[in-house]
C-alpha cells in the first residue's frame, strides 16, 4: 500500500460508505489510468480529442491573434502535455507549467516537452486541481494563459465547475486569459458510443480505478467482480459512468468493509455536456465576461478564450 495523505484516504472511504457509493474521477489517474486515457483519446468512437485538435488547427491564426502577448501557459490536469506542446509552439511562450495529480505521468510529459521545446522553460507541479494550487512565486503573474482542454470541466457539476473556474481566474492578472475546451450536447448515440468503445478501453480505464483505490487504502477490490456501465442522462445533460457489481461482493480495507449486492453500483464519473449558451453563462458566473468561441462544423465541440470583463480589467489596472 502506498504512503497516502490522510485526507485522501478519508475522501475515498467517505465515498465508499455513502448509500450511493462513489469515487471521484481524479482517482482514475495513476500511471496506468493515465496511459489508458491516452489510448481512449485515439479511439474512433472518442471524438472530443480529434475535434478539439481540428478546431485548434483550423483556427490557429485567430487563436494567436485573440490571445495576444503571452509569456506563460499553465495547464491544470496536464497529463502527458501533448496538447500543450502544440499550443506553446503556436504562442511561442517563454514557459510552460503543467499541474497534474499523477506525478509520474506528468514528469514523463514534462521531460518530453523539455526535449522538443528547448527554448521554453518547462515546469511540473504535482497537485490536485480540485484543491487550491499554489504556484511558485518565481512564475510571473503577467500575461498568463490557463489552458484547460479535453472538456475536463465536464467532470464537475455546474456549481463545482464555477468554483474551479473562479480559482483559475484567481491565478490571472487583468490581462490574463483562459482557453478551455467544452463538449456540446449532441445525439445520445454519439455520446454513449464515446464512453462504450468496442475495444473496451474505456471499460478498462473505469475498472482500473479499483486497482488504484486498492493501492491507496489497502482495499481488496477484485476487478472480475465488476463491470463498466455508462449512459447519457438527458435530464441532467451528462454522461454517467458507474461500476456495477456482477454478483454479491464483499470488499474490505484496514478497519472497514462493505457488502455490495448484485447490480449495486459505484458512481465513478459524470461528464456534463453543454450548449454554447449554457457554458457561456457558467463562465460569466466565474467572472469571465469576455468570451471568444470557436466551434467545429458539426457543432459537436467548442473552444472558448475567456477573460475578465472590461470593467474588471479597468478596476484592476
Amino acid at each position: 500500500m502506498k504512503q497516502v495523505d490522510v485526507a485522501v484516504k478519508a475522501e475515498i472511504l467517505n465515498g465508499l460508505k455513502k448509500k450511493q457509493a462513489r469515487l471521484a474521477p481524479k482517482f482514475f489517474y495513476d500511471q496506468k489510468g493515465s496511459a489508458l486515457f491516452t489510448q481512449i483519446t485515439s479511439l474512433s468512437e472518442y471524438y472530443p480529442t480529434r475535434t478539439e485538435l481540428e478546431i485548434m488547427n483550423e483556427n490557429s491564426p485567430a487563436i494567436l491573434s485573440a490571445v495576444g502577448a503571452c509569456s506563460t501557459v499553465i495547464e491544470p490536469g496536464a497529463g502527458g502535455c501533448e496538447k500543450a506542446e502544440r499550443l506553446c509552439r503556436l504562442l511561442q511562450v517563454r514557459r510552460f507549467v503543467g499541474v497534474d495529480i499523477s506525478a509520474d505521468y506528468l514528469t514523463a510529459g514534462v521531460n518530453r516537452m523539455k526535449s522538443v521545446l528547448p527554448g521554453t522553460e518547462v515546469r511540473a507541479i504535482p497537485g490536485d486541481i480540485t484543491k487550491r494550487i499554489t504556484l511558485p512565486k518565481d512564475i510571473p503573474r503577467d500575461r498568463r494563459l490557463i489552458f484547460y482542454p479535453g472538456s475536463s470541466i465536464g467532470n464537475f457539476d455546474p456549481e463545482q465547475a464555477v468554483r474551479l473556474l473562479t480559482r483559475m481566474r484567481s491565478h490571472l492578472d487583468a490581462e490574463g486569459s483562459l482557453l478551455i475546451g467544452v463538449d456540446l450536447i449532441k445525439s445520445t448515440q454519439v455520446l454513449e458510443a464515446a464512453y462504450n468503445d468496442q475495444l473496451g478501453v474505456t471499460a478498462a480505464f473505469n475498472l482500473n480505478i479499483l486497482n488504484h483505490v486498492n493501492s491507496l487504502i489497502g482495499a481488496n477490490f477484485n476487478l472480475d467482480d465488476w463491470r463498466h456501465v455508462a449512459w447519457f442522462n438527458a435530464s441532467k445533460a451528462r454522461i454517467e459512468m458507474h461500476l456495477e457489481a456482477r454478483g454479491p461482493t464483499r470488499v474490505s480495507w484496514p478497519g472497514g468493509k462493505r457488502f455490495f449486492s448484485v447490480g449495486e453500483r459505484i458512481h465513478t464519473e459524470n461528464s456534463y455536456k453543454y450548449t454554447p449558451e449554457s457554458f457561456s453563462e457558467l463562465l460569466k458566473r466565474a467572472g469571465f465576461d469576455e468570451q471568444t468561441p470557436w466551434t467545429d462544423q458539426k457543432s459537436w465541440y467548442t473552444m472558448v478564450l475567456a477573460r475578465q470583463g472590461s470593467v474588471s480589467r479597468r478596476v484592476a489596472s
